[in-house]
């Protein structure tokens, strides 16, 4: 099989082939370093790459399948981690020039799992520095392009994973989702991003009893998306808020009936401003639930106190884990995460406490909500990716925007709750920029989102679209 065709199958086709023989894991690895070889330069989203170490370990894959071994779930699938994960031997930057020359000795846990599983550690993904903001662009490795107009921004903070997998780069990549870093850039890359449940893929995080932020699964088709999630979920008794659910549920077929399922369409998620080409896409939508067989309805839950939660949660988590870094390299961090961490030194015990109340209070008008309705649909974000010069956008609709998130509340808002939620390819705008659209399920649902995520892919198949860089 040609290199060019062995980039263009999902991850499962490819190992399906491996595992009959019908490719080998070595003549996956050289199509994909000939891929990012020919692309990576023009979109800048791999940002260390080991071809060594890359054709290694899809030798050892070949030698395990020649013994007979049994094979993971991702047995000889390439993957690039994103450079916020800990990946033991292999530069973790962090997108900042504190930690340019960094070399962890240890594994963070979804990489652990990534390689039992039989996947096969490349390289790094570029991120915006620490992850902040969702514009992937740092001053160690530059910005990232995204493929389908190399003028404009492919979001973040997984933006190198998302252009990544656009490109035909990867079959899989993994992302983090704090504020929108795993669907904002499945967005705006026309790929698939899942937010899972927090505890669903465990880490051994320092605030471990946080569930604002987790790591996930990203792919270029919600099947792959689900086999790599067979991969990493499951519990760890590091992590002491993981699910004890194995894995291997998400193996499990995505069919499903969806007659008379009710789902709440969200059009601006109780008046935020959404750009009228990204409203149009989403209202589109809504057609094609209802071919599934859905019961669509607009209705919004009560998103009262939402921004404030995020906002103020955010904030404290950046001033524990970057405030020392402050004190000592003020002069090598940027200005939106210095304004961030200094945010967080200013609030007091009473400002986290009544934020984890409101939380609380928030969780339970959105789970009364849901009793009603089993599924919501609503923009992943309010605009279509925006000019690669810009920072983030200050205006929607001629609507201000007070802070370098705001433009993100359709996604935070829903992080906030800790539901699980999909970023899916819905269509282009007239410029063919991607848009996504994000289905929102019941606490712990994931299965469930997954499963209507592939309906709707299904019948739509706008991922199927390539991105111009590819032409």
């Amino acid at each position: 099989m040609p290199d060019n065709e062995i980039c263009y199958l999902t991850a499962r086709e490819i190992w399906h082939k491996i595992g009959k023989h019908e490719i080998s894991a070595t003549e996956v690895m050289q199509a994909h370093l000939s891929q990012i070889e020919r692309v990576n330069p023009k979109v800048n989203a791999i940002i260390t790459l080991q071809p060594d170490r890359a054709m290694e370990g899809a030798k050892a894959a070949d030698e395990a399948i020649a013994r007979g071994d049994n094979i993971g779930p991702l047995h000889g699938l390439p993957i690039a981690v994103k450079d916020l994960t800990l990946t033991k031997g292999i530069r973790t930057t962090f997108g900042s020039p504190i930690f340019k020359d960094n070399i962890p000795d240890q594994d963070a846990i979804i990489v652990e799992r990534v390689k039992k599983a039989g996947a096969i550690v490349i390289g790094k993904t570029n991120v915006p520095e620490f992850g902040a903001g969702s514009h992937t662009f740092n001053p160690v490795f530059g910005t990232t392009l995204n493929p389908y107009d190399t003028s404009k921004t492919c979001g973040g903070s997984s933006g190198g994973a998302g252009v990544s997998l656009a490109c035909r780069m990867l079959p899989i990549a993994d992302g983090t989702d704090l504020g929108g870093s795993l669907r904002n850039p499945a967005n705006f890359n026309n790929v698939v991003g899942f937010r899972p449940s927090p505890g669903r893929v465990p880490n051994s995080s320092p605030l471990g009893w946080s569930v604002l932020g987790v790591q996930g699964p990203m792919a270029r088709t919600v099947g792959d998306v689900a086999l790599f999630l067979s991969a990493i979920a499951g519990p760890d008794s590091r992590s002491p808020i993981s699910i004890e659910q194995p894995g291997s549920t998400f193996a499990a077929p995505l069919e499903r009936d969806f007659s008379g399922v009710r789902i709440a369409y969200v059009p601006n998620l109780d008046g935020l401003p959404v750009d009228p080409r990204v409203a149009s896409i989403i209202e589109s939508s809504v057609s094609v639930f209802k071919s599934l067989g859905c019961t669509i309805e607009q209705a919004t839950p009560d998103f009262s106190n939402a921004d404030k939660v995020f906002k103020t949660l955010r904030a404290w988590g950046t001033a524990f884990a970057r405030g020392a870094l402050l004190e000592e390299h003020r002069d090598m961090i940027k200005g939106t995460v210095i304004g961030e961490i200094e945010e967080g030194l200013k609030l007091t015990a009473m400002d986290v406490s009544l934020a984890e109340e409101m939380r609380t209070a928030y969780y339970h008008r959105v789970r009364t909500f849901m009793e009603t309705y089993e599924f919501m649909i609503m923009p992943v974000n309010q605009v279509p990716p925006f000019a690669v010069t810009t920072e983030y956008p200050t205006e929607i609709n001629g609507v201000p925007m007070k802070t370098y998130i705001d433009w993100m509340k359709s996604c935070y808002y829903i992080s906030s709750l800790g539901h699980p939620a999909a970023s899916v390819p819905c269509g282009f705008t007239p410029e063919g920029l991607p848009v996504g659209v994000q289905i929102v399920g019941r606490h712990h649902d994931d299965f469930g989102v997954l499963q209507l995520a592939s309906a709707f892919e299904g019948t739509t198949r706008f991922g199927e679209r390539l991105p111009g860089v590819l032409g």
